[in-house]
């Protein structure tokens, strides 16, 4: 590198700054939207995320901490996000996990059944607003079932396609890993939220 590029040579963000900051703006979005007199509030905020995504603040939350406010806030929005990409794609893997689940998952989750695309669609953004309007921890807990009934629907669709579909099975397998991955976060947060360590 010349000298002068060495000079004019900016790093990147102080990574203490940037994590502060995702706090910051998670808990400025939740305060402000949960305090307000004013419904449409949430109405906005829920309908912007459907329209236009968060790409700035996905950018600021996504490298938190897991069981972290903005972790868990990346979390919900990037399970609602994926839903509305593929609604049906999402219903299908829902309905099939939900046949086989023998937890209270599916009951805990809420969804209404036949799970269609727009029903599946309206269980997320309900779980989202209720992040917003309701009991947080209540929420979380709802995002962590739903995620654990859409990782047990992605690994027996990555099982019915191992030996015709290998690499279609290898993706539904990291799915599957992913949900259930998010799905102990959330759960973990929720608890986290409910004795007030939640950051």
């Amino acid at each position: 590198m010349p000298i002068e590029a060495f000079e004019a040579f900016i790093g990147a963000d102080d990574p203490a700054t940037t994590n502060r900051v995702a706090h910051d703006t998670a808990q400025a979005l939740l305060d402000r939207v949960r305090k307000s007199a004013d419904p449409e509030v949430v109405e906005r905020t829920i309908n912007y995320a459907n329209q236009h995504g968060i790409d700035d603040l996905v950018q600021l939350w996504a490298p938190a901490s897991a069981q972290t406010l903005p972790g868990s806030l990346w979390r919900l929005y990037l399970i609602h996000m994926a839903v509305a990409q593929n609604p049906e794609g999402a219903s299908y893997t829902y309905r099939r996990g939900a046949s086989i689940d023998h937890s209270i998952s599916r009951i805990v989750a809420g969804a209404v059944e036949p799970t269609g695309p727009t029903e599946i669609l309206n269980l997320t953004t309900t779980i989202l607003r209720g992040a917003f309007t309701g009991d947080f921890a209540d929420a979380l807990d709802r995002a962590a079932a739903f995620a654990a009934v859409m990782s047990m629907g992605a690994n027996a669709l990555a099982d019915d396609d191992d030996a015709v579909a290998p690499v279609r099975a290898g993706a539904f397998t990291l799915r599957s890993a992913r949900y259930l991955e998010f799905a102990r976060d959330l759960a973990a947060s929720a608890r986290l939220w409910r004795h007030g360590a939640l950051d």
